[in-house]
């Protein structure tokens, strides 16, 4: 590429990411910061200039313009289709936060195990022993010899299941494709062929698949039906993978034993900066681990991130084949 190629960073999170990319880049590029939610008639004036725009979110690109490539700093990517963008405009995503999401997930299943922190800590901190000898009293459950099925087997499923064989657990999944995933998987269906034996054969449900038209409402009052009465189900792909009644249902009437849910129905937004993440008060239930969608959210794994989308932008200036590309444009 014979001149300096023009990346517009679009948002607050990508603007704040502008002098790590430029030290982190081998390439000399041109950068433009604009945040297209403050700004939105100044990015569309700087839009037609740029050849990569990174940011995340729907975007209007004129017919004449230079771009030839959306990188989006993380993951989900429900909310865009290739009709969305130019025909030829590469469309691509970064991972980098499924080894915090299976650490977040693995704490939740051990705290359904052992009641550590929210029943034998604050029992010892208000009653030491509580009348109990170290041979007496209430048992708790083992990781070891359970069974963890993951619905969505991608790159948070594959760390989960790394994570599940060191404790001696027995692996089943389901996607759209199965592949060979050697010793980590014990068991591997297409969704379509295991998607109910897996719910109910599994004393822990993972739900990492990502949200469209097949996913959406995939685990319903059909599958909660088939679980068992001690199974837990954590959710950390997109909320309405999940039936949202279905699952409230399940979790207060205690048909299943608990939930660990981390993506939601509701989320913030300039009218209401602070709702309940569903219209159902899960808020009020004492069978589940609620997080606001931040699983992933570690330093680390954002430097991971923004290291790959600098390695990104240098791929692209010097003709490398990208990494992580989801679609191409058809508009």
């Amino acid at each position: 590429m014979s001149e300096k190629p023009t990346v517009l960073l679009a948002g607050k999170n990508s603007i704040r990411r502008a002098d790590f990319l430029a030290e982190h880049t081998e390439t000399a590029f041109h950068f433009i910061c604009c945040d297209a939610t403050e700004e939105p008639d100044r990015f569309q004036e700087v839009l037609p200039e740029a050849d990569i725009l990174v940011g995340g979110g729907r975007v209007k690109v004129p017919a004449s313009n230079r771009l030839k490539l959306y990188q989006i700093p993380f993951t989900g990517y429900d909310w865009i289709t290739a009709a969305d963008l130019p025909k030829g405009v590469l469309f691509c995503n970064t991972h980098e936060h499924e080894t915090t999401i299976a650490e977040h997930i693995l704490a939740g299943m051990l705290e359904f195990q052992t009641g550590l922190m929210r029943d034998t800590h604050p029992m010892m901190v208000e009653k030491s022993f509580n009348g109990r000898s170290i041979s007496a009293g209430p048992m708790h459950r083992e990781m070891r010899g359970c069974t963890v099925g993951i619905v969505g087997y991608g790159h948070i499923g594959r760390e989960v299941a790394r994570r599940c064989k060191a404790f001696d657990m027995k692996v089943l999944a389901v996607s759209r494709t199965v592949r060979d995933e050697g010793d980590l998987v014990d068991t591997y269906w297409t969704v379509a062929d295991g998607l109910d034996r897996l719910c109910a054969e599994s004393d822990f449900v993972i739900v990492c698949a990502p949200l469209d038209d097949v996913t959406r409402g995939m685990i319903g009052a059909a599958q909660f039906k088939l679980m068992k009465s001690d199974a837990v189900i954590c959710n950390v792909g997109r909320g309405e993978v999940i039936d949202e009644a279905a699952l409230y249902e399940a979790l207060s009437s205690k048909r299943i034993r608990g939930g660990i849910i981390d993506v939601w129905y509701t989320y913030p937004s300039k009218d209401d900066p602070n709702p309940w993440p569903s219209r159902f008060p899960f808020q009020k239930l004492d069978n589940v681990i609620l997080s606001p969608h931040n699983s992933a959210w570690t330093e680390p794994m954002t430097t991971r991130r923004w290291s790959f989308v600098a390695k990104q932008l240098d791929r692209f200036a010097t003709g490398e084949q990208l990494e992580n590309i989801c679609f191409e444009g058809e508009g």
